[in-house]
């Protein structure tokens, strides 16, 4: 299948979910089982800020990656705040379970940092990857996880796997947990910035004369399970974050969307690129509590976007294209704008 048809079946199977699901934008309700839910208690207030961070209140979550290897893509993953028009004190690019010290970290697929670099699926095992126990009776279910960049997974409301790498070199997980259907995941996802507060980053790297120094970066999680679940576009997914933006009326609020119909496209490299550079806005949406929970209700959250291989820029990342058999039949997903979303949270219910 060539690229324009693959990104056309995409975009198809998108439209195709979201009719299903009762709506162009709005998805499939997640939670079930019997289970009730809490009222909706997400806001949808707006917070503005302009410009970068001036306060760091982490330099680097993660520094223990050394660079042996020149050609390595380290980043530094460091926390920031910022205050909005309104006097909110917003950490960027978001508060994470890493930058608590919570765990457990993720184990290993594929790795860098840790020279763990398996050839090919063969040569990869899930033999000695901790079982996290959410149901004495349950099943023991394995997963296989890409993030770009940082994930934090929980289910039923306890985190079983936090990335152990939050920004760059790009790495992937398998986790194990042992649980009962129905079950809720829960994922926040934080497409990683340098330049905190404007969302955006250096790219290419290394860096060279042609590298921009204010270029925003995209997202996307790719998840595959042994029970047979998989990331697509029945998941839910909400975005927290936006940015770079020339003026923060270029998002457009539609009820529970908040979405970028007018900046050029979705993806690279079709999204506009903005020359505000550090003078940049960000728009902010407060995350609601218990959003881990399998009681939160997202029945208004709309649903998740695939995307393809090519427009996530995946299709040289060894830590994802060396494992196809792991990941047949998974789809990246994000919210609806991969470039410009920068925080997002991901659920999904399995019954």
């Amino acid at each position: 299948m060539t690229s324009n048809a693959r990104k056309r079946f995409s975009a198809m199977r998108n439209l195709a979910l979201a009719i299903t699901c009762g709506g162009v934008l709005a998805g499939c309700q997640s939670m079930g089982g019997g289970v009730a839910l809490d009222p909706d208690n997400t806001s949808y207030k707006r917070m503005v800020t302009q410009g970068e961070a001036t306060k760091i209140i982490v330099p680097n979550i993660y520094d223990g990656c050394q660079q042996y290897d020149p050609k390595m893509n380290i980043r530094k993953s460091a926390v920031g705040q910022i205050t909005a028009t309104d006097g909110t004190v917003i950490t960027v690019p978001a508060e994470t379970a890493a930058q608590k010290g919570l765990g457990p970290k993720s184990f290993d697929l594929y790795n860098e940092c840790n020279k763990i670099r398996p050839e090919n699926t063969a040569a990869t095992s899930a033999a000695n990857v901790p079982v996290v126990e959410i149901d004495a009776d349950g099943e023991v279910i394995t997963g296989y996880i890409v993030a770009d960049n940082y994930y934090e997974m929980w289910v039923n409301g306890k985190l079983v796997s936090v990335d152990n790498t939050p920004y760059t070199p790009f790495n992937s997980s398998i986790v194990k947990f042992k649980v009962k259907r129905p079950y809720t995941m829960a994922f926040l996802l934080v497409d990683w910035e340098e330049h905190l507060g404007v969302g955006m980053e250096q790219f290419p790297v290394p860096v060279t004369p042609a590298t921009s120094q204010y270029y925003p970066g995209d997202g996307g999680l790719i998840a595959r399970f042994s029970d047979g679940t998989m990331t697509d576009a029945t998941w839910k997914a909400q975005t927290f974050y936006i940015a770079p933006l020339m003026d923060p009326k270029e998002v457009v609020e539609r009820g529970n969307i908040h979405d970028t119909p007018n900046l050029g496209g979705r993806t690279h490299p079709f999204a506009r690129k903005p020359n505000c550079e550090a003078k940049c806005f960000a728009v902010h949406y407060p995350i609601p509590e218990n959003w881990q929970s399998p009681r939160f209700n997202d029945t208004n959250w709309p649903r998740a976007w695939e995307f393809t291989d090519q427009e996530i820029g995946v299709t040289a990342l060894p830590a994802y294209t060396r494992y196809p058999e792991l990941f047949d039949g998974a789809r990246w997903i994000w919210s609806q704008n991969l470039v410009l979303d920068n925080v997002v949270i991901a659920r999904k219910t399995v019954r």
